[in-house]
């Protein structure tokens, strides 16, 4: 069969894939788009998670898509509401007509002749191998496999009687009503699960190895509020939004500075919250930062341990046994239920495999360009967001570098834009190191590098991403542009390389 071809691919229809077709669609209207989704609906992440009290971690605000204001009082959204919201962004942009739903992208092929990607994917419900072709490709399917978490292997589990979850693959029937519920973990899901499930459960204990930072905060924007008695609502919004980014920057700032006084500060906040816990309960061994800050809506994770509905135990896991958990201290904890909140499963870009002319391209030996490119491999953007900020911040500022990207490349007649290292920034850094939960530890052999300096560099740095990526010229001696294939059939370099 002859391939589908569009102008643009993009991969993912969640909210990095929806938000950024949002961009292009709107500057570009003219040209032929296709969004390749592997699940049977839009929303991706917010549509594979249904356990208990599934939320945002970052304020709403912020967290939004700049173009399609967030408007609501709820500092933190529920998955339910951020659904919803991927899903009136693609209704409003016209993005339903563009997906194409249940197909697992194998492998794509640069092919320098045609300019152009090959792709080709199984739809996995009837079998059917299907083949497209574009100019570009943007990769949006997040960093983590879908189709399993993280979930190690723990001694005697085959022996326990009760049900075994992971919070990825949530069943929508489970009844735990009255039921005593082991969680194992501490990390944003663990926080948000347990009070969640301790308004039903008989007793719901989170069993950790470590302690996380967790922040108490505001679920209602009262200052919001308050103005928007007095001043336009998208007025009220901007202010918010800005204030936010501005609050968030300054508190990662502040710990990477005197990452000591942060901790002291921080321990302090979580002790006096629960009071009458053990304190070694909120002691991490970790500085702030070295993974993200846990959020607790009102506080509350520590309402459901002041009020006795749920505990900690800080402890390492012995085995399982029929009726729960037999720990190293020679504790033992009962469970109807339990539920492995230990984590992700790594994958990056959906499992996509790349090869430039039939050349496979080891990404963990490429550099990211400006964090959203990749050396070497021609017309193929990569929108991974930031570890200390809301994801979608590189959303917004990706899609609108690529349609000034797009923009240069018509007006100056180019079909491809390849980054290429010129001056040796190769270094042995990965794009994440520095940064310390275990799904990337687990995964850094595989995670793509970082150069020495800019554009090489990942910085993690809204501010920094949003000047590099909307104000400096796209032109620099880094990208490489060509054009198509010459009557011989040889692949043509432009006659000017950016700069």
């Amino acid at each position: 069969m002859t391939p589908e071809h569009y102008d643009i691919i993009i991969i993912g229809a969640g909210l990095s894939g929806i938000g950024t077709a949002s961009h292009i669609v709107r500057e570009y209207p003219h040209k032929r788009i296709a969004i390749i989704e592997r699940r049977e609906k839009v929303g991706g992440t917010w549509d594979l998670f249904r356990y208990p009290g599934i939320r945002s971690d970052s304020d709403m605000a912020s967290f939004g898509f700049n173009f399609k204001p967030w408007y609501s009082n709820k500092v933190l959204a529920k998955g339910g509401d951020i659904r919803d919201y991927v899903a009136d962004t693609a209704r409003e942009f016209g993005l339903y007509d563009k997906v194409k739903y249940g197909l697992k992208i194998d492998h794509a092929d640069w092919s320098s002749r045609d300019q152009r990607w090959e792709l080709s994917t199984l739809h996995e419900a009837s079998g059917e191998d299907r083949h497209f072709t574009c100019d570009f490709m943007v990769n949006c399917a997040g960093y983590y496999n879908f189709d399993r978490g993280y979930q190690p292997h723990f001694a005697g589990q085959e022996r326990f009687k009760g049900e075994i979850i992971h919070p990825q693959h949530w069943p929508e029937s489970l009844d735990y009503n009255g039921k005593k519920v082991v969680v194992i973990g501490s990390g944003a899901t663990a926080i948000t699960v347990v009070p969640a499930m301790a308004e039903k459960a008989e007793r719901v204990t989170m069993l950790q190895r470590s302690p996380s930072y967790i922040m108490a905060m505001p679920d209602t924007d009262k200052l919001s509020m308050a103005l928007n008695k007095v001043l336009p609502r998208k007025w009220v919004f901007n202010l918010a939004r800005s204030r936010n980014i501005l609050l968030q920057r300054g508190l990662y700032l502040a710990c990477q500075r005197w990452p000591k006084p942060a901790k002291k500060l921080l321990v302090s906040h979580m002790h006096k919250q629960a009071p009458n816990i053990d304190k070694r309960h909120f002691s991490p061994s970790y500085m702030p930062w070295d993974q993200r800050l846990c959020a607790a809506p009102d506080g509350d994770f520590f309402a459901s341990l002041r009020s006795g509905k749920a505990e900690i135990v800080t402890d390492h896991i012995e085995r399982f046994d029929e009726t729960g958990i037999l720990l190293k201290s020679g504790q033992h904890l009962e469970a109807d239920i339990i539920v492995t909140a230990t984590g992700l499963d790594l994958q990056l870009m959906g499992g996509l495999t790349l090869s430039v002319d039939g050349n496979h391209i080891p990404l963990s030996e490429k550099m990211a360009y400006k964090s959203i490119l990749v050396q070497d491999v021609p017309n193929y953007a990569w929108i991974f967001g930031y570890t200390n900020a809301p994801w979608t911040l590189k959303c917004d500022i990706g899609g609108q570098y690529l349609c000034r990207l797009f923009d240069h490349m018509e007006e100056s007649g180019f079909t491809a834009a390849t980054p290429v290292d010129r001056h040796g920034n190769h270094t042995n850094e990965g794009m994440l190191d520095g940064f310390a939960p275990g799904y990337i530890n687990r995964a850094k052999d595989i995670m793509p590098r970082q150069g020495k300096q800019a554009p090489w560099k990942v910085t993690m740095h809204y501010g920094n991403d949003k000047r590099v990526l909307l104000e400096e010229p796209v032109d620099d001696d880094i990208l490489q542009f060509d054009t198509r294939a010459g009557r011989d059939g040889e692949h043509v370099p432009a006659l000017k390389v950016a700069g």
